[in-house]
């Protein structure tokens, strides 16, 4: 099916490693032209590559931290300068530090937690909704997680992810008479390819520095699927949702993409 995004105007936060670089991969296959917005510039120039192999119209990089004051209306500009309109958003950028809630108590770590995993979506989902709402349409892809429901050693995080989602849905329940739909993903545990990360990735210090092997196999364990997600199963889901043509009258709905790990 012909989703109808060759030459649609995306941005995607945090598109340089694992999830994001997915997102990336999938929008570009659909031929889109999308900016990719990351902190990490040699990986993201990298995945820019990648992308134009795979089809991408146009890929501009810009490479920022989102968490600084005005980095979102830097995003919406670079779109709306070079294409003249923005059809859909990705909040990806995230970070984590895995570690029980009796354990994290530094209060640095809680802020920049919230910092890049929520504050950046606020502010680049305030920076697209006029040029959406003029247009009359667009779509905002929130990335939360299944930690979003509760998880062991994810309570800081986590409680960032479900603020996405009560974000998402004031989203689409606002702007949805100005033809704007906002949805939530929520991945189960997606582990990066030995090319999917970069050095400021929360991957970079390998997998065991997040989750050992005896953990990954728990995970897949309680899957009811009994298989681990990827980046492009997570893609498709973004693609999907960012699509009018096949999810015109989706908004404030919460997508799991983890084989069963959450069923919200």
């Amino acid at each position: 099916m012909d989703l109808e995004l060759h030459d649609a105007r995306v941005i995607v936060t945090g598109g340089a490693s694992n999830i994001g670089r997915g997102i990336v991969h999938g929008f570009a296959r659909e031929g889109a032209r999308i900016v990719l917005a990351d902190l990490d510039r040699e990986q993201a120039e990298r995945v820019r590559a990648e992308a134009k192999e795979l089809g991408a119209g146009e890929v501009r990089v810009l490479d920022l931290d989102l968490s600084v004051d005005g980095a979102g209306g830097r995003v919406a500009r670079e779109a709306l300068d070079a294409w003249g309109g923005i059809d859909a958003l990705v909040n990806n950028a995230g970070w984590s530090v895995p570690g029980f809630l009796t354990e994290q108590t530094d209060r640095t770590l809680w802020q920049r937690t919230i910092e890049v995993n929520l504050f950046t979506a606020i502010d680049c989902t305030q920076a697209v909704l006029g040029a959406m709402g003029e247009a009359g349409r667009g779509s905002i892809v929130f990335i939360s997680s299944d930690a979003a429901f509760g998880a062991i050693r994810q309570g800081i995080y986590g409680t960032t992810k479900a603020g996405l989602i009560a974000l998402a849905r004031t989203t689409a329940r606002e702007q949805g008479r100005r033809g704007i739909r906002s949805n939530v993903v929520c991945p189960g545990l997606v582990l990066p390819d030995d090319e999917g990360v970069g050095a400021h990735s929360l991957w970079s210090g390998g997998r065991d520095a997040i989750f050992d092997p005896d953990q990954i196999e728990y995970v897949r364990k309680q899957t009811p699927l009994r298989r681990l997600t990827t980046a492009q199963d997570v893609a498709d889901a973004v693609v999907w949702l960012s699509s009018e043509r096949t999810a015109r009258q989706v908004t404030g709905q919460v997508v799991a993409v983890g084989g069963g790990s959450s069923m919200p």
